[in-house]
């Protein structure tokens, strides 16, 4: 017992190197805090100080991405013998911290250009930005019950503070206010659907929990249980993905927040919610490879999931339709491509372990496109709001002569949004479809056909923002826009060209090596027998069993 204790309270110097990523962060955020008690609060030298931290962070997950190449590894679990650990360092982990990171740093500067010379309480600022990060990082880190529900909450709090940043701005405390309501509804889901888990499984671990279920749901066993806890599970993480219903938040926080902020939920808190998905996904599969009962676990499953996703992206799109704040119909966007990037989680239900990081490559070079043609696409569209005051797509009649500078990268984010050659979007757009018409199912041709006939839909409403900037003009004055900011958003217009056509393989054949090497729990290994009902005590040997038995002489 003290054994365990001890190796628990006192992890090895190479397991905090696997999660040195996290610590490099959490001392960002510490140096942060303290800064100004020695030099002042500069809004300028805390944005350095950010930086500083993020490109250490960076520095740490490129060292850590040497470790894992050949596949994963847990730690800081309080039982040497524990089949996931409280933490996961792999392929899938590096991936999201890398973007994580980047697309903080891009944030960071659209932060400098436009909000630097008049904040006031830039350490605050920050300090929710890298602690929303935080929580992200360690939602995609872990196969724990428990983490899972903590990193969550982490990742949300701070964001529901930054959305509301702004307090003397009615819409922001407005915005944030449903963010919160919203965000607690799910969580009290989440806590339900988890307790239920635990209270059937007795663990904490997700892939034995995966086990357990599969078989329990074949064998006819706690089937209505089993329903409200996965059901809880998924709405829990659907809300970070603002799948619907949970998407509700999602327009109104886009809205009010700073477009900064907006720009950051846009990309990151999907993101995060995908790959925790991702990582819960893998584990079923994984599982489905131990379960003799793959035929009816997996259908259920895969509907669940499918129907979800299809309904996501078709409310997403629809409500895009009528907006005329650009911001408002960006987070809309912005649930219709989550809603994208959910299909693939239908694939593992039949593919199981063998076939998994396809899909996972496919969904990772989307987040890969999707956040340089978003963070493109909002660029653009804050200095537009600098400079007028308004984001109401009235704001940019005749763009492409007031600044083409702006225009023309605003343009390649749009059309790769919606889907077309020769942006990155189309790429990543036919890998995901691919990935699912691969599988000759049903399901994924129906999902096929969902997607692409929601790709026509958004057609419209992109276009409305192209029509306004390139054939109408009313005589407007020039927009003035800063340098850096122009630099900013024009390098993404030319990633995302490049995306399309020249640079797609090398950066297809990255994220699915990325995809590739997950970690594999013990406890998803394979068995030679499975027992009739699945019993959690006997069958598997739990490492987070309740204390209580792991006292029993």
């Amino acid at each position: 017992m003290n054994g365990t204790l001890a190796s628990f309270f006192v992890p090895s110097v190479e397991q905090l190197r696997w999660f040195s990523p996290e610590l490099a962060l959490v001392a960002t955020i510490v140096v942060i805090l303290i800064a100004p008690l020695a030099v002042g609060r500069s809004s300028r030298t805390t944005a350095i100080l950010a930086l500083v931290g993020i490109v250490a962070t960076i520095v740490c997950t490129l060292s850590v991405s040497r470790t894992v190449q050949g596949g994963g590894v847990s730690g800081l679990a309080p039982d040497e013998a524990a089949a996931g650990g409280l933490l996961i360092a792999d392929n899938l982990t590096v991936f999201f911290k890398l973007i994580l990171m980047v697309f903080a740093a891009g944030v960071t500067l659209l932060w400098w250009y436009g909000s630097a010379a008049e904040e006031k309480d830039a350490p605050a600022f920050f300090v929710l930005l890298l602690g929303s990060a935080l929580g992200m990082s360690l939602m995609t880190s872990t196969l724990n019950l428990l983490l899972v529900i903590i990193a969550i909450e982490f990742a949300s709090l701070p964001s529901y503070a930054i959305v509301a940043f702004d307090k003397r701005d009615r819409t922001a405390s407005e915005a944030a206010l449903k963010y919160v309501i919203f965000g607690a509804i799910s969580f009290a889901i989440l806590c339900y659907g988890a307790s239920l888990l635990y209270g059937l499984y007795q663990t904490l671990d997700i892939s034995v929990i995966a086990t357990g279920v599969l078989a329990d749901i074949g064998a006819g066993q706690n089937r209505v249980v089993l329903t409200i806890a996965l059901l809880g599970l998924l709405f829990g993480i659907g809300f970070k993905i603002s799948a619907v219903p949970f998407h509700f938040w999602c327009p109104d926080a886009f809205q009010g927040a700073r477009i900064e902020v907006t720009t950051w939920l846009s990309v990151v808190s999907k993101a995060a919610g995908l790959m925790l998905l991702l990582r819960v996904v893998h584990a079923f599969g994984l599982a489905l490879g131990a379960s003799p009962f793959e035929a009816s676990s997996a259908n259920a499953l895969a509907w669940v999931i499918g129907i979800i996703a299809m309904i996501t992206c078709t409310v997403g799109n629809l409500s895009a339709y009528l907006q005329t704040s650009v911001k408002r119909m960006l987070a809309y966007s912005s649930i219709a491509h989550a809603g994208y990037m959910m299909m693939a989680a239908a694939i593992f239900v039949y593919t199981g372990a063998g076939e998994t990081s396809e899909a996972i490559g496919a969904v990772l070079l989307y987040v890969l496109v999707y956040m340089f043609m978003n963070l493109g696409a909002f660029g653009v569209t804050a200095m537009v709001v600098w400079e007028t005051g308004s984001d109401s797509i009235d704001a940019f009649t005749g763009l492409i002569r007031r600044a083409a500078w702006l225009a023309v990268p605003m343009l390649f984010c749009l059309m790769s949004l919606v889907g077309l050659p020769p942006f990155g979007g189309f790429v990543a757009k036919f890998w995901l479809l691919y990935a699912l018409a691969k599988q000759n199912q049903p399901l994924h041709w129906i999902l096929v056909i969902v997607a692409v006939l929601n790709t026509l839909i958004s057609l419209f409403f992109y276009l409305r923002i192209v029509k306004q900037m390139m054939l109408r003009d009313d005589d407007r004055p020039a927009v003035r826009a800063p340098t850096g900011g122009l630099v900013l958003v024009n390098v993404c217009g030319i990633v995302v060209l490049l995306l399309g056509f020249l640079v797609i393989q090398p950066a297809k054949d990255r994220t699915y090596r990325y995809a590739a090497n997950l970690f594999v729990p013990s406890s998803s290994q394979p068995r030679v027998d499975q027992p009739a009902p699945f019993d959690a005590v006997s069958s598997l040997d739990f490492s987070q069993a309740p204390l209580r038995s792991r006292m029993e002489p």
